[in-house]
């Protein structure tokens, strides 16, 4: 344990080095922020009353999208790992006392969590100082604050394992290019990246809360503003650590059976 202690603890110092790109990087997210809102404004004020959820709890969904960009975000994977697969560099991996699976994890985990940690805390409190309904509101008690803190850490948790099933994959395909894409798009769709899941119409949204992507961000960012509570609430946390060991039992299994078959060209 101590050694994927160390990976997690050097890969998240060097993370918070890259301090002038985080900050590109909240810039970024304030004025993407800013157009998501606009538009839903727009939508509101034709027919306020044909939303889920109030205008100021999307409001918040939007910055905590935002804030937490890092956590959640599919297309955040890390290009070293496809590279050292694709081009061979994986047999100096191979060569460690460690397991693969757990390495890449810890990693993974440390460079999403570097890079959220200097984002969302500008984010966050940019968004408490914007004007009512369109600013960040205040959770709606210290228990749902502290369910979305560590539904928080179990949607990222399942975001990273998602990933490295993605990783894994890479080592039955000729190039990684096709796999990112296709992955990409689901988990952005279906997570509530483009649209949030309660806007969805009824039937549609019932399926999708019971997949994996809808234990990402979906949970705590709605356990946050109240949208989500009592059976519901439980019901998706429920799902979250169900999904959680899933997609590690898979990732380990699909890992095992990769470490077997592995190739490396060259000499």
């Amino acid at each position: 344990m101590k050694k994927y202690i160390s990976f997690f603890r050097l890969r998240f110092v060097m993370g918070l080095q890259y301090r002038s790109a985080a900050l590109a990087g909240v810039a970024t997210q304030f004025v993407w922020g800013t157009m998501e809102i606009l538009m839903f404004r727009a939508f509101y004020e034709a027919d306020a009353a044909a939303f889920p959820m109030t205008l100021q709890a999307t409001c918040s969904y939007v910055w905590m999208q935002q804030a937490f960009l890092s956590l959640f975000m599919a297309w955040m994977m890390e290009g070293e790992i496809f590279n050292a697969i694709v081009d061979g560099n994986i047999s100096y991996e191979l060569c460690r006392p460690v397991n693969l699976y757990d390495m890449w994890f810890a990693r993974s985990m440390a460079n999403r969590f570097s890079m959220a940690l200097l984002r969302c805390i500008p984010v966050l409190l940019g968004s408490v100082l914007i004007k009512a309904p369109y600013g960040m509101m205040a959770p709606v008690s210290w228990k749902a604050f502290l369910l979305f803190v560590i539904t928080l850490f179990l949607g990222a948790f399942v975001t990273i394992a998602f990933c490295m099933l993605v990783y894994i994959s890479c080592f039955f395909t000729v190039s990684s290019m096709g796999v990112r894409m296709v992955a990409v798009s689901v988990v952005e769709f279906f997570q509530g990246g483009v649209i949030p899941i309660p806007f969805f119409p009824e039937k549609v949204r019932e399926i999708m809360e019971l997949l994996p992507f809808a234990a990402m961000q979906n949970v705590s960012f709605r356990i946050y503003s109240g949208d989500l509570s009592g059976k519901a609430m439980e019901k998706a946390v429920f799902l979250q650590v169900f999904w959680l060991i899933v997609l590690t039992a898979a990732g380990r299994g699909l890992n095992r059976i990769a470490m077997k078959k592995v190739v490396v060209q060259g000499g």
